[in-house]
Protein backbone atom coordinates (compact mmCIF):
# COMPACT_ATOMS: atom_id res chain seq x y z
CA UNK A 1 0.00 0.00 0.00
CA UNK A 2 1.43 3.37 -0.95
CA UNK A 3 1.48 6.29 1.42
CA UNK A 4 -1.37 8.73 0.96
CA UNK A 5 -0.21 12.26 1.72
CA UNK A 6 -3.58 12.93 3.35
CA UNK A 7 -2.62 10.52 6.13
CA UNK A 8 -0.23 13.18 7.40
CA UNK A 9 -1.59 16.69 7.27
CA UNK A 10 -0.73 19.96 8.94
CA UNK A 11 -3.18 22.68 9.93
CA UNK A 12 -3.30 25.85 7.86
CA UNK A 13 -0.16 27.88 8.47
CA UNK A 14 -1.01 31.28 9.96
CA UNK A 15 0.39 34.40 8.34
CA UNK A 16 2.82 36.67 10.20
CA UNK A 17 1.30 39.73 11.90
CA UNK A 18 0.88 42.50 9.32
CA UNK A 19 0.03 45.12 11.93
CA UNK A 20 3.22 44.45 13.88
CA UNK A 21 5.13 44.60 10.62
CA UNK A 22 3.68 48.03 9.77
CA UNK A 23 4.41 49.26 13.29
CA UNK A 24 8.00 48.06 13.02
CA UNK A 25 8.52 49.86 9.71
CA UNK A 26 7.08 53.04 11.24
CA UNK A 27 9.24 52.69 14.35
CA UNK A 28 12.40 52.41 12.26
CA UNK A 29 11.49 55.73 10.68
CA UNK A 30 11.51 57.31 14.16
CA UNK A 31 14.79 55.89 15.43
CA UNK A 32 17.85 58.13 15.70
CA UNK A 33 19.30 57.42 12.26
CA UNK A 34 18.53 58.22 8.65
CA UNK A 35 15.76 55.94 7.37
CA UNK A 36 17.26 52.85 5.76
CA UNK A 37 20.78 53.61 6.93
CA UNK A 38 21.13 50.27 8.70
CA UNK A 39 20.22 48.45 5.50
CA UNK A 40 19.17 44.84 5.87
CA UNK A 41 19.50 45.06 9.64
CA UNK A 42 16.29 47.08 9.55
CA UNK A 43 14.51 44.48 7.40
CA UNK A 44 15.50 41.70 9.78
CA UNK A 45 14.15 43.55 12.80
CA UNK A 46 10.84 44.08 11.00
CA UNK A 47 10.82 40.37 10.08
CA UNK A 48 11.16 39.39 13.75
CA UNK A 49 8.46 41.83 14.89
CA UNK A 50 6.00 40.38 12.39
CA UNK A 51 6.73 36.82 13.56
CA UNK A 52 6.43 37.74 17.22
CA UNK A 53 3.32 39.81 16.57
CA UNK A 54 4.89 42.52 18.68
CA UNK A 55 6.54 45.89 18.13
CA UNK A 56 9.07 46.53 19.42
CA UNK A 57 10.09 42.86 19.33
CA UNK A 58 11.37 41.00 22.36
CA UNK A 59 15.01 39.94 22.49
CA UNK A 60 15.33 36.20 21.98
CA UNK A 61 15.63 34.41 25.31
CA UNK A 62 15.93 30.77 24.25
CA UNK A 63 17.28 30.18 20.75
CA UNK A 64 17.47 26.43 20.32
CA UNK A 65 19.36 24.26 17.82
CA UNK A 66 18.07 20.78 17.04
CA UNK A 67 20.47 18.59 15.04
CA UNK A 68 18.81 15.65 13.30
CA UNK A 69 21.26 12.79 12.74
CA UNK A 70 20.95 9.78 10.47
CA UNK A 71 22.90 7.46 8.23
CA UNK A 72 22.14 6.82 4.56
CA UNK A 73 22.52 3.60 2.63
CA UNK A 74 23.86 5.48 -0.37
CA UNK A 75 27.01 6.32 1.64
CA UNK A 76 28.27 2.76 1.10
CA UNK A 77 28.46 3.45 -2.64
CA UNK A 78 31.42 5.78 -2.51
CA UNK A 79 29.66 9.15 -2.57
CA UNK A 80 31.38 10.62 0.51
CA UNK A 81 34.94 11.36 1.54
CA UNK A 82 34.25 9.98 5.03
CA UNK A 83 33.17 6.53 6.22
CA UNK A 84 29.63 6.12 7.55
CA UNK A 85 30.98 5.45 11.06
CA UNK A 86 31.67 9.17 11.38
CA UNK A 87 27.96 9.94 11.91
CA UNK A 88 27.84 8.08 15.21
CA UNK A 89 31.23 9.47 16.22
CA UNK A 90 30.04 13.00 15.56
CA UNK A 91 26.91 12.45 17.66
CA UNK A 92 29.24 11.64 20.54
CA UNK A 93 31.25 14.76 19.72
CA UNK A 94 28.08 16.87 19.83
CA UNK A 95 27.20 15.47 23.23
CA UNK A 96 30.73 16.19 24.48
CA UNK A 97 30.49 19.78 23.25
CA UNK A 98 33.37 19.51 20.81
CA UNK A 99 31.76 20.23 17.43
CA UNK A 100 31.40 23.44 15.46
CA UNK A 101 27.70 23.60 16.32
CA UNK A 102 28.56 23.59 20.04
CA UNK A 103 31.16 26.33 19.77
CA UNK A 104 29.00 28.54 17.58
CA UNK A 105 25.93 28.00 19.75
CA UNK A 106 27.88 28.93 22.88
CA UNK A 107 29.13 32.05 21.13
CA UNK A 108 25.63 33.10 20.04
CA UNK A 109 23.81 32.24 23.28
CA UNK A 110 21.95 29.21 21.91
CA UNK A 111 21.64 25.68 23.24
CA UNK A 112 21.92 22.42 21.30
CA UNK A 113 19.82 19.27 21.20
CA UNK A 114 20.84 16.23 19.16
CA UNK A 115 18.28 13.69 17.91
CA UNK A 116 19.28 10.30 16.51
CA UNK A 117 16.70 9.43 13.88
CA UNK A 118 18.63 6.79 11.92
CA UNK A 119 22.26 6.55 13.01
CA UNK A 120 23.65 3.14 12.11
CA UNK A 121 24.96 2.43 15.60
CA UNK A 122 23.76 2.55 19.18
CA UNK A 123 23.61 6.01 20.73
CA UNK A 124 22.69 7.11 24.26
CA UNK A 125 18.99 7.10 25.20
CA UNK A 126 19.07 10.86 25.59
CA UNK A 127 19.32 11.19 21.79
CA UNK A 128 17.77 7.94 20.52
CA UNK A 129 14.31 7.98 22.12
CA UNK A 130 12.64 8.70 18.76
CA UNK A 131 14.96 6.66 16.56
CA UNK A 132 13.12 5.17 13.57
CA UNK A 133 15.72 2.73 12.23
CA UNK A 134 19.45 2.21 11.71
CA UNK A 135 20.46 3.78 8.40
CA UNK A 136 18.21 4.05 5.36
CA UNK A 137 17.78 2.33 2.04
CA UNK A 138 20.15 3.10 -0.84
CA UNK A 139 17.90 5.50 -2.71
CA UNK A 140 19.29 4.82 -6.18
CA UNK A 141 17.82 1.31 -6.05
CA UNK A 142 15.35 1.10 -3.13
CA UNK A 143 13.13 3.23 -0.94
CA UNK A 144 14.81 5.05 1.91
CA UNK A 145 12.00 4.16 4.33
CA UNK A 146 8.83 2.12 4.66
CA UNK A 147 5.39 3.72 4.86
CA UNK A 148 5.32 3.28 8.63
CA UNK A 149 8.84 4.65 9.04
CA UNK A 150 8.23 7.84 7.09
CA UNK A 151 5.10 8.51 9.13
CA UNK A 152 7.02 7.89 12.36
CA UNK A 153 9.81 10.22 11.31
CA UNK A 154 7.45 13.03 10.31
CA UNK A 155 5.52 12.69 13.54
CA UNK A 156 8.78 12.67 15.52
CA UNK A 157 9.83 15.94 13.90
CA UNK A 158 6.46 17.46 14.66
CA UNK A 159 6.59 16.30 18.28
CA UNK A 160 10.14 17.61 18.74
CA UNK A 161 9.07 21.04 17.50
CA UNK A 162 6.19 21.00 19.97
CA UNK A 163 8.50 19.94 22.81
CA UNK A 164 10.94 22.74 22.15
CA UNK A 165 8.29 25.42 21.71
CA UNK A 166 6.39 24.26 24.79
CA UNK A 167 9.68 24.42 26.73
CA UNK A 168 10.09 28.08 25.82
CA UNK A 169 12.14 28.12 22.62
CA UNK A 170 11.42 31.41 20.84
CA UNK A 171 13.71 30.80 17.86
CA UNK A 172 14.50 27.40 16.36
CA UNK A 173 17.51 26.42 14.29
CA UNK A 174 17.42 23.16 12.36
CA UNK A 175 20.69 21.30 11.82
CA UNK A 176 21.76 18.01 10.27
CA UNK A 177 24.43 15.35 10.62
CA UNK A 178 24.81 12.29 8.42
CA UNK A 179 27.52 10.98 6.14
CA UNK A 180 26.03 10.82 2.64
CA UNK A 181 23.09 13.10 3.44
CA UNK A 182 23.84 15.63 0.69
CA UNK A 183 22.98 12.92 -1.85
CA UNK A 184 19.30 12.53 -0.85
CA UNK A 185 19.19 16.30 -0.35
CA UNK A 186 20.34 16.79 -3.94
CA UNK A 187 17.68 14.37 -5.19
CA UNK A 188 14.91 16.25 -3.37
CA UNK A 189 16.18 19.63 -4.57
CA UNK A 190 16.54 18.43 -8.15
CA UNK A 191 13.09 16.89 -8.38
CA UNK A 192 11.28 19.77 -6.64
CA UNK A 193 13.03 22.56 -8.54
CA UNK A 194 13.14 20.77 -11.89
CA UNK A 195 16.93 21.00 -12.05
CA UNK A 196 19.22 18.53 -13.80
CA UNK A 197 21.39 16.39 -11.47
CA UNK A 198 24.70 17.80 -12.67
CA UNK A 199 23.61 21.29 -11.57
CA UNK A 200 22.80 20.11 -8.03
CA UNK A 201 25.65 17.77 -7.18
CA UNK A 202 28.24 19.29 -4.88
CA UNK A 203 31.48 18.13 -3.31
CA UNK A 204 29.80 17.49 0.05
CA UNK A 205 32.52 16.41 2.46
CA UNK A 206 35.20 17.21 -0.11
CA UNK A 207 34.96 14.33 -2.58
CA UNK A 208 37.32 13.89 -5.52
CA UNK A 209 36.32 13.73 -9.19
CA UNK A 210 35.70 9.98 -9.20
CA UNK A 211 33.45 10.17 -6.16
CA UNK A 212 31.67 13.15 -7.71
CA UNK A 213 30.90 11.04 -10.79
CA UNK A 214 29.62 8.20 -8.61
CA UNK A 215 27.48 10.65 -6.68
CA UNK A 216 26.08 12.15 -9.88
CA UNK A 217 25.17 8.70 -11.20
CA UNK A 218 23.51 7.78 -7.90
CA UNK A 219 21.45 10.96 -7.96
CA UNK A 220 20.48 10.37 -11.58
CA UNK A 221 19.23 6.86 -10.75
CA UNK A 222 17.47 8.03 -7.59
CA UNK A 223 15.73 10.78 -9.55
CA UNK A 224 14.10 8.21 -11.83
CA UNK A 225 12.42 6.78 -8.77
CA UNK A 226 11.67 10.16 -7.19
CA UNK A 227 9.89 11.58 -10.24
CA UNK A 228 7.22 8.88 -9.99
CA UNK A 229 6.04 10.30 -6.64
CA UNK A 230 6.75 13.97 -7.25
CA UNK A 231 3.20 15.05 -6.41
CA UNK A 232 3.05 13.21 -3.07
CA UNK A 233 5.42 14.82 -0.52
CA UNK A 234 5.19 11.96 1.97
CA UNK A 235 5.86 9.34 -0.68
CA UNK A 236 8.77 11.46 -1.91
CA UNK A 237 10.31 11.40 1.57
CA UNK A 238 9.74 7.67 1.80
CA UNK A 239 11.36 7.06 -1.57
CA UNK A 240 14.23 9.52 -1.57
CA UNK A 241 15.00 11.01 1.84
CA UNK A 242 15.67 9.17 5.10
CA UNK A 243 14.38 9.40 8.65
CA UNK A 244 16.54 12.39 9.53
CA UNK A 245 15.36 14.48 6.58
CA UNK A 246 11.75 13.37 7.07
CA UNK A 247 11.93 14.42 10.72
CA UNK A 248 13.45 17.75 9.70
CA UNK A 249 10.49 18.22 7.36
CA UNK A 250 7.96 17.63 10.13
CA UNK A 251 9.94 19.89 12.46
CA UNK A 252 10.00 22.81 10.01
CA UNK A 253 6.33 22.50 9.11
CA UNK A 254 5.19 22.30 12.73
CA UNK A 255 7.29 25.28 13.79
CA UNK A 256 5.42 27.35 11.21
CA UNK A 257 2.07 26.02 12.39
CA UNK A 258 3.10 27.05 15.93
CA UNK A 259 4.06 30.57 14.78
CA UNK A 260 7.69 30.08 15.78
CA UNK A 261 10.46 31.55 13.61
CA UNK A 262 13.13 29.23 12.26
CA UNK A 263 16.62 30.10 11.10
CA UNK A 264 17.43 27.69 8.27
CA UNK A 265 20.90 26.24 7.78
CA UNK A 266 22.33 24.71 4.61
CA UNK A 267 21.52 22.36 1.79
CA UNK A 268 20.18 19.37 3.76
CA UNK A 269 17.87 21.50 5.89
CA UNK A 270 16.95 23.38 2.72
CA UNK A 271 15.91 20.15 1.00
CA UNK A 272 13.66 19.32 3.94
CA UNK A 273 12.26 22.86 3.78
CA UNK A 274 11.23 22.35 0.16
CA UNK A 275 9.18 19.31 1.16
CA UNK A 276 7.80 21.02 4.27
CA UNK A 277 6.48 23.87 2.12
CA UNK A 278 4.67 21.28 -0.01
CA UNK A 279 3.14 19.65 3.09
CA UNK A 280 2.30 22.93 4.84
CA UNK A 281 1.93 25.70 2.23
CA UNK A 282 2.99 29.07 3.59
CA UNK A 283 5.44 27.61 6.10
CA UNK A 284 8.27 29.46 4.39
CA UNK A 285 6.90 32.74 5.80
CA UNK A 286 8.22 31.61 9.18
CA UNK A 287 11.71 30.73 7.97
CA UNK A 288 14.72 32.95 7.56
CA UNK A 289 17.69 31.71 5.52
CA UNK A 290 20.72 31.91 7.77
CA UNK A 291 23.25 31.60 4.97
CA UNK A 292 23.82 30.73 1.34
CA UNK A 293 25.38 27.28 1.26
CA UNK A 294 28.45 26.73 -0.91
CA UNK A 295 26.77 23.53 -2.14
CA UNK A 296 25.20 24.04 -5.60
CA UNK A 297 21.77 23.07 -4.31
CA UNK A 298 21.77 25.79 -1.66
CA UNK A 299 20.98 28.76 -3.96
CA UNK A 300 18.38 26.65 -5.77
CA UNK A 301 16.52 26.16 -2.50
CA UNK A 302 16.65 29.86 -1.66
CA UNK A 303 15.41 30.86 -5.11
CA UNK A 304 12.56 28.34 -5.01
CA UNK A 305 11.41 29.46 -1.56
CA UNK A 306 12.10 33.15 -2.31
CA UNK A 307 14.38 33.51 0.70
CA UNK A 308 17.32 35.92 0.99
CA UNK A 309 20.23 34.67 3.12
CA UNK A 310 21.54 36.71 6.03
CA UNK A 311 25.18 35.88 5.23
CA UNK A 312 27.28 34.26 2.53
CA UNK A 313 30.47 32.86 4.07
CA UNK A 314 31.05 29.97 1.64
CA UNK A 315 30.12 27.48 4.37
CA UNK A 316 28.98 23.89 3.72
CA UNK A 317 29.43 22.05 7.01
CA UNK A 318 25.83 21.62 8.08
CA UNK A 319 25.08 20.95 11.77
CA UNK A 320 23.32 24.33 11.95
CA UNK A 321 26.69 26.10 11.69
CA UNK A 322 25.73 28.60 9.00
CA UNK A 323 22.50 29.55 10.77
CA UNK A 324 24.35 29.99 14.06
CA UNK A 325 26.93 32.22 12.39
CA UNK A 326 24.04 34.42 11.25
CA UNK A 327 22.24 34.37 14.61
CA UNK A 328 24.17 37.27 16.22
CA UNK A 329 23.14 39.48 13.29
CA UNK A 330 19.48 38.58 13.82
CA UNK A 331 19.85 39.24 17.55
CA UNK A 332 21.43 42.62 16.83
CA UNK A 333 18.64 43.52 14.38
CA UNK A 334 16.01 42.66 16.98
CA UNK A 335 17.72 44.71 19.68
CA UNK A 336 18.25 47.72 17.43
CA UNK A 337 14.52 47.92 16.74
CA UNK A 338 13.64 47.40 20.39
CA UNK A 339 16.32 49.40 22.21
CA UNK A 340 17.39 52.35 20.04
CA UNK A 341 15.95 55.66 21.11
CA UNK A 342 13.52 57.54 18.93
CA UNK A 343 14.20 61.11 17.91
CA UNK A 344 11.60 62.27 20.45
CA UNK A 345 13.04 60.18 23.29
CA UNK A 346 16.58 61.37 22.65
CA UNK A 347 15.69 64.98 22.01
CA UNK A 348 17.33 64.77 18.61
CA UNK A 349 15.95 66.59 15.62
CA UNK A 350 14.32 64.20 13.17
CA UNK A 351 14.26 64.33 9.38
CA UNK A 352 12.57 67.26 7.68
CA UNK A 353 9.25 66.59 6.00
CA UNK A 354 10.87 66.43 2.56
CA UNK A 355 13.47 63.95 3.80
CA UNK A 356 10.83 61.83 5.51
CA UNK A 357 8.42 61.71 2.61
CA UNK A 358 10.78 62.01 -0.32
CA UNK A 359 10.69 64.55 -3.18
CA UNK A 360 7.31 65.66 -4.54
CA UNK A 361 6.64 65.99 -8.23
Amino acid sequence: MSTDQNEISFPTVPAPDEQAQRQAVARHEQLTKPVGSLGRLEELGVWVAARQGLCPPRPFTRPRVVVFAGDHGIASHGVSAYPAEVTGQMVANFLAGGAAVNVLANSAGATVRVVDMAVNTDTPPVVSARKVRRGSGAIDREDALTDAEVRSALEAGRAIADEEIDSGADLLIAGDMGIGNTTPAAVLISVLTGTEPVAVVGRGTGIDDNAWMRKTAAIRDALRRARKVLNDPVALLRTSAGADIAALTGFLAQAAVRRTPVLLDGVVVGAAALVAEELAPGARQWWLAGHRSAEPGGPLVLDHLDLTPVIDMQMRLGEGSGALTALPILIAATRVLGEMATFAEAGVGGPTESEATGPKS
